[in-house]
């Protein structure tokens, strides 16, 4: 191999993702922003979308493109609306091209009983967490179908797998996410797409962090007894995964070593769901 090949195959294996354009739901922030980290480290052309201050957002944006050296633009879609999703959709297309790869990871959560559970937080979460993926993937399966190529990654839960107790609405939409997720894989099975789901158990964020703060203080009991006893009860190994390990996933789906992959649930739960 000459040194000019050589070099070519070492930049194509640091950036596999190099010429690609991906979207990331929810992520100007915890898990979102991680994903859309390791996709930018991996070459692609990045579509942030998600809730915040729109000073901060803009610095993220500049951040990630300068870092990594890809252009990376916003779009702030309502995604509970889905004409607000098709102008997301348009948007990334008349922008950066049409989406590559599609990581549905928005998401939003309250807890009640069944019986108390108020109608229009059942509608809100069934809207962002399970009809915004819907809305996002049948947008970009033309493209990718024309193309014979594409990469759609749900960010489920391990609440997709399993259920508990006062969250009813989450439980039903990542469920629904999962079913989603196989039914896109076998239609297109032979387009060369794949459809996978990412199901974490509980993920270190600065709102993981706050919910081990609020709990110490509502219960009086220490930090490190809220982590195990608490938020960890359900996961054997007694640790968070990373917004790192759950992106480098992600990266690894869309890249060409993940093209055998389709219509899976990978759990990242520490062993939650193998009990």
């Amino acid at each position: 191999m000459t040194d000019t090949a050589s070099m070519t195959a070492s930049a194509a294996a640091a950036r596999p993702l190099a010429g690609k354009v991906a979207l990331v739901t929810g992520s100007t922030s915890g898990i979102g922003l991680g994903v859309a980290e390791a996709l930018a480290r991996a070459g692609s052309t990045l579509l942030l979308n998600g809730l915040g201050d729109p000073a901060q957002i803009q610095a993220t944006c500049a951040r990630l493109s300068d870092l990594h050296d890809v252009p990376v633009y916003f779009h702030g879609a309502d995604l509970s609306r889905a004409s607000a999703v098709a102008e997301m959709m348009q948007f990334t297309e008349d922008t950066a091209g049409a989406v590559d790869i599609l990581v549905n990871n928005a998401g939003i959560q309250h807890v009640a009983a069944v019986e108390a559970f108020p109608v229009e937080k059942w509608d809100a979460i069934l809207a962002i967490n399970l009809s915004s993926a819907f809305h996002t993937i049948r947008a970009a399966l033309p493209a990718m179908k024309a193309k014979g190529f594409g990469r759609i990654v749900n960010i489920a839960s391990a609440h997709g797998l399993v259920g508990s107790p006062f969250k009813s609405a989450y439980v039903a939409a990542k469920h629904g996410l999962l079913g989603l997720t196989k039914v896109v894989a076998l239609e297109t099975a032979e387009a060369g797409i794949t459809c996978n789901a990412i199901c974490p158990g509980y993920v270190w964020t600065p709102l993981v962090e706050k919910q081990i703060e609020d709990q110490a203080q509502a219960h009086n009991i220490p930090r490190e007894q809220v982590i195990r006893d608490v938020l960890l009860k359900a996961q054997p190994n007694k640790r968070f995964a990373t917004v790192e390990e759950i992106g480098a996933l992600v990266a690894f789906l869309a890249s060409p070593s993940g093209q055998a992959i389709t219509g899976a649930a990978l759990p990242v739960d520490g062993g939650w769901t193998a009990q």
